[in-house]
């Protein structure tokens, strides 16, 4: 098939092309490749660049915080996503249907996903407040305790207060690209399976999940990578504590850099980005792209 496109069809072609091909190079490729080398390097502020080849990264997974922060940053994206991706699936398919002020609830539902990160993780921060937040509010007034909690003051607490306020904030993302691959479906299709007297959830395991998987592939795709990478809403809620208990690898990341120690904040940078491009291969893979349903 190749051979049957002309010279000048392949100049064309590449005429297009090349524009992105000189953005991903220019933002992408040399970002990551200027990363990797700095993380090749002791590099510290106030000291001399000394090259050390994969001396950060032996380093870096003998230290226990790293190790830490790895754990918290897998558990949190194995935690945070399928329930993203469940209540996502479940409020675009309701949202899908012809029900009463579908326009007004559509527009309310994607409202936690366009306040900005910063302000969110605020908000949910003042609902944890201790002395004066709704959450203790309702925990005292229902008489679930007689004494408030410290949500944000407990390893426990902590890590489920920040998935909640993760929750909150993303499902409508997911929600958003999932009601978009739902309406692409051809209803003709349903109406066939209801004239053959299918059931509702043969509907959908025959043919909303099969039509809908390469946006789910999608949309797990962009909320895994957001997930591994988190960083805002832990900044703002907890700073990583209690005792650095809820340090994702962009907190813990992030902290070198501040420090001034740059080969060693772009080691886990690297190592963050390794993660995030092993992730998306076997997604992509998974995904079948190319690939037509029956």
């Amino acid at each position: 098939m190749m051979g049957c496109y002309t010279y000048r069809q392949w100049r064309a072609a590449f005429f297009f092309i090349c524009p992105l091909i000189v953005f991903m190079a220019v933002f992408i490729l040399l970002p990551v490749a200027g990363t990797f080398i700095t993380s090749m390097f002791r590099d510290v502020a106030f000291l001399e660049k000394e090259f050390i080849g994969l001396a950060n990264y032996r380093g870096l997974f003998q230290e226990r915080r790293f190790l830490y922060a790895l754990r918290f940053t897998l558990l949190f994206t194995v935690v945070t996503v399928p329930v993203e991706m469940l209540l996502g699936t479940l409020f675009a398919m309701i949202l899908n249907e012809r029900i009463p002020f579908r326009g007004i609830l559509r527009a309310c539902i994607i409202l936690p996903w366009a306040i900005p990160a910063a302000i969110s993780a605020r908000t949910w921060e003042l609902i944890y407040n201790y002395s004066y937040g709704l959450a203790n509010f309702l925990i005292l007034r229902s008489g679930l305790s007689k004494l408030p909690l410290n949500w944000l003051g407990t390893e426990m607490g902590a890590f489920f207060s920040i998935v909640t306020a993760d929750v909150w904030k993303t499902t409508p993302f997911v929600l958003i690209i999932i009601l978009a691959g739902l309406q692409a479906i051809p209803g003709e299709l349903y109406k066939q399976a209801q004239v053959d007297g299918t059931t509702f959830f043969h509907r959908f395991y025959l043919i909303t999940l099969p039509l809908l998987k390469p946006v789910l592939v999608v949309a797990l795709l962009f909320r895994t990578i957001d997930a591994l990478r988190v960083f805002d809403i832990i900044y703002v809620l907890t700073n990583g504590g209690p005792g650095g208990a809820t340090s994702s690898l962009s907190i813990y990341g992030y902290k070198f850099f501040l420090s001034g120690d740059w080969g060693y904040g772009s080691t886990v940078s690297v190592v963050l980005f390794l993660i995030a491009f092993g992730l998306s291969i076997i997604y992509v893979r998974l995904g079948k792209w190319g690939s037509v349903v029956a």
